[in-house]
């Protein structure tokens, strides 16, 4: 399993996966046929808008319907000759703390036929390089406290628990862990 940057040659084989029910995002089910409508209007532009290391796109849905500023991030996919997964990372400039209404710097999501063959823990291995590029010298990843697989793609990591917390009502109130994984990057430099 590699992860590659979202690209026309990958496209389909993601769209057969939000076909078979599959939703990017682990609180929203619906994201699943919203990000087939924006692929079906502009392929090109739904592409585009997975790599934003700007924050040019525009704000974030929340799952109360309000709206959030949209952080500098981008999405990678996992791939194993098909479409696994999602796993995306988000920043805030010139910091390593988050909004509030962002629970953390990077989430990820595998297909449930593919889950078990631990996608998850080497696609956050090989996005940790990725996070390091910026500077931070942390990244927080949030598991809801009965998700035991999240927990050991973490800690698998590196990960350790720094709290245990109930999110905010935009996120699903769910009581979750806060698992911080170190960098190596003195916070100075970044």
């Amino acid at each position: 399993m590699i992860l590659v940057k979202p690209a026309s040659q990958y496209l389909s084989s993601y769209v057969a996966a939000l076909e078979r029910g599959w939703s990017p995002d682990n609180i929203r089910d619906e994201a699943g046929t919203e990000e087939l409508a924006a692929i079906r209007e502009s392929p090109e532009a739904f592409l585009g808008s997975l790599d934003d290391p700007e924050a040019r796109g525009g704000p974030i849905r929340l799952l109360d319907g309000s709206f959030a500023q949209r952080l500098p991030g981008f999405r990678r996919w996992m791939w194993d000759g098909e479409f696994c997964g999602s796993i995306g990372f988000r920043w805030a400039p010139g910091t390593a703390a988050l909004p509030a209404t962002c629970p953390g710097h990077i989430g990820y999501g595998v297909v449930p036929w593919k889950r078990g063959r631990g996608y998850a823990t080497e696609a956050l291995a090989q996005m940790l390089p990725l996070a390091c590029e910026r500077g931070l010298p942390y990244v927080d990843i949030t598991t809801e406290v009965d998700n035991v697989a999240s927990q050991r793609v973490a800690i698998a990591n590196g990960g350790v628990v720094v709290e245990r917390f109930r999110q905010l009502p935009v996120h699903g109130s769910a009581d979750v862990f806060r698992f911080r994984i170190d960098l190596g990057v003195d916070a100075d430099r970044g």
